[in-house]
């Protein structure tokens, strides 16, 4: 039987600098294609469409997917005006990965979100984000690491004991690294806050009585090289995803 395969959406960027400039290329970082690899499945990149059929398309040729990380989600897409911390926005990545979000719910693809991931999953189910979290009354942690370290263990998280999280992780504390400054603000109907942060950011998401939708603020896949529990949140995507085969 052939091995799960596990879209990863990407990211655009303009490049410069190279030999040929201007372009627009589509890229994930490698980190994800190594930690769905350790754990068994088939890496494939999803590049971004607009053409909703194209989208769809994608989502049914894959077996579970990966929303990764990246800049801001657009607030006009949860009714809200941009506000002055807003970070960089890439409309096309929003409006096309809120199709394959969408897509996935449909078919029932197992899906995995990953800090900007857990952030368009949330608003994709009709949940909306705080633009920066300074918006959060008591947040105090400094959630954006600063270190050239992506595997240092930056802040601590605590897990719900009866949640499928804390079932993979084996834990019901852990520390993790930490790259945002937005945060989910409105929880999405159907969901369930599963973790969080000692300031009270959401830190982990998951969908209840579905099939398999879970979301994390942290990065994971710069730890699953040498942590077994964040290589388990991989493991048990490719697992939900073989029952797709």
């Amino acid at each position: 039987m052939r091995k799960p395969v596990i879209g990863i959406t990407c990211n655009t960027v303009l490049a410069e600098g190279t030999m040929l400039p201007g372009m627009v290329r589509a890229f994930a970082s490698t980190d994800y294609i190594h930690a769905v690899a350790k754990a068994g499945g088939v890496p494939l990149l999803l590049p971004p469409v607009a053409d909703p059929a194209i989208a769809r398309s994608q989502v049914i040729a894959i077996d579970g997917l990966i929303m990764s990380g990246g800049p801001d989600v657009d607030p006009l897409l949860y009714g809200e005006e941009p506000l002055e911390k807003l970070g960089v926005v890439n409309l096309c990545r929003d409006e096309y990965e809120l199709l394959v979000v969408k897509a996935a719910a449909e078919l029932k693809k197992p899906m995995l979100g990953i800090c900007r991931g857990i952030q368009i999953i949330n608003v994709a189910y009709g949940g909306t984000l705080y633009q920066d979290v300074s918006q959060i009354t008591g947040c105090s942690i400094k959630h954006f690491q600063t270190t050239a370290q992506r595997e240092a263990l930056w802040h601590t998280v605590s897990i719900e004991p009866q949640s499928v999280l804390a079932t993979i992780l084996g834990q019901q504390a852990i520390r993790v690294n930490s790259y945002h400054h937005q945060a989910i603000k409105n929880l999405a109907p159907g969901f369930i806050v599963t973790a969080g942060s000692k300031d009270g950011v959401i830190e982990a998401i998951e969908l209840q009585n579905e099939h398999f939708v879970l979301g994390v603020q942290w990065h994971p896949e710069m730890l699953a090289e040498k942590s077994p529990s964040m290589l388990a949140l991989f493991e048990k995507l490719v697992k939900a995803a073989a029952t797709q085969i």
